[in-house]
């Protein structure tokens, strides 16, 4: 009998699209790298909470850094899940995906401190995509982001797909 499929949850937040877009582009290489193996689910921060993340085998965080932090739904997500996922989640692998416009290191140690809180396992290197934006035009802007940029994302997304469908993580 075949195994069921891994659970891949991607939680994401964007306000400009670009978030959005590194999202997208990691989901459909998981689902392509994991084949039959991999299930992935593709949730706006709003509409996700601690259940999604308990039935996942693997989670990943994908937000825009907001003033030096994660999104204010991002936030919510995490105020809502965090203490029904404390000590129910240890060891669950992890990756995270920050757009900035300049920094975005702020929101990465920020994500991270959450993770090591719930004992979540990191495995991969945080992607990190600055989208150099510093005006308040440029800051709010709708974005489309470069191929490069994406394919980075597919990059994330293929090697989660594929450690999954495997069993590595």
């Amino acid at each position: 009998m075949d195994a069921a499929p891994r659970q891949l949850l991607v939680v994401w937040h964007s306000f400009t699209g670009a978030t959005r877009a590194m999202a997208q582009a990691l989901v459909d290489a998981a689902i392509e790298a994991g084949g039959e193996g991999v299930r992935v689910s593709l949730l706006h921060a709003p509409d996700a909470g601690a259940e999604d993340v308990l039935g996942a085998d693997a989670v990943v965080f994908a937000t825009p850094e907001t003033l030096a932090s994660i999104s204010g739904a991002m936030k919510d997500f995490f105020d809502r899940s965090y203490y029904p996922l404390l000590g129910r989640c240890d060891g669950k692998p992890y990756a995270l995906l920050v757009c900035a416009g300049s920094d975005g290191q702020p929101t990465i140690a920020q994500l991270r401190r959450i993770a090591l809180g719930l004992r979540l396992r990191e495995v991969a290197e945080p992607l990190l995509v600055c989208t150099h934006a510093q005006t308040a035009e440029s800051i709010t802007a709708a974005k489309t982001l470069p191929e490069e940029q994406l394919a980075r994302g597919r990059e994330l997304g293929a090697l989660l797909g594929a450690g999954l469908a495997l069993g590595i993580f």
